[in-house]
């Protein structure tokens, strides 16, 4: 079994380090960032026609009595750990696709009309893919974040690591995996992740660990975490 180094925030790190530990992983938990709510207002359900999600955090962090009949709207959403996050916010009609936010982008092409309005329940960090899709295709689209992010570089706790250091570090987010990039950077690299392997959520995150762990970083298809777990059974 593996040491995996798990750097998504709470309460997602927790429940992934139960998970692992169930199949007799040693996990540990260090998460990269935070999560913030933000709570704003929302657009009148009458000037939406669907509600689209790129993150689970976004859905957690939905204020359901805000969003009242937004909530019988399609939802469109990235892979199934953001669908099941929908239907528990309260979403009935939840449409997913098990791609990245290019591939949703056109699923809602597919589905709706042009000059349809799409509500976007994101993060203030955020990348711009699905935006810049639905634009291409015609689909008018109203980003709301409900959500912030800061990001942390605990280079102290990850030096503490050196003497027993992670076989697998779990990575989620491209911000995330950037992160990691500067800690592994000179002039004072992380040692304690000299020779680990990196499994990611998405060929982007991969790529944006950079040069310096060429060989090291693993991903599937699918963007969710059944995908890593997929990765982590295959070790």
């Amino acid at each position: 079994m593996a040491r995996v180094l798990v750097t998504r925030p709470e309460p997602g790190a927790s429940a992934t380090a139960k998970r692992l530990r169930a199949l007799g992983h040693e996990a540990i938990v260090l998460p990269l960032s935070e999560i913030r709510p933000l709570d704003p207002d929302l657009p009148e359900p009458a000037a939406i026609d669907a509600v689209a999600a790129t993150s689970a955090n976004a859905l957690r962090h939905l204020n359901p009595e805000r969003a009242g009949s937004l909530l019988e709207k399609p939802c469109f959403t990235v892979g199934g750990r953001t669908g099941d996050a929908a239907q528990r916010a309260g979403f009935s009609d939840v449409r997913s696709s098990d791609a990245d936010a290019a591939a949703l982008a056109r699923l809602v092409a597919a589905e709706l009309p042009q000059q349809s309005r799409v509500l976007y329940l994101c993060g203030r960090v955020r990348r711009p893919e699905f935006e810049a899709g639905l634009d291409t295709a015609g689909i008018r689209c109203l980003p709301v974040e409900i959500y912030d992010t800061t990001f942390t570089q605990p280079d102290a706790a990850l030096q503490s690591l050196a003497a027993a250091p992670p076989d697998i570090v779990l990575v989620y987010s491209v911000k995330t995996a950037e992160v990691l990039r500067d800690m592994m950077s000179p002039p004072e690299p992380a040692s304690a992740l000299a020779n680990a392997r990196f499994f990611c959520l998405s060929e982007a995150v991969a790529r944006a660990l950079g040069t310096l762990v060429e060989g090291r970083t693993y991903w599937n298809k699918e963007p969710d975490e059944q995908a890593l777990f997929a990765l982590l059974s295959e070790a």
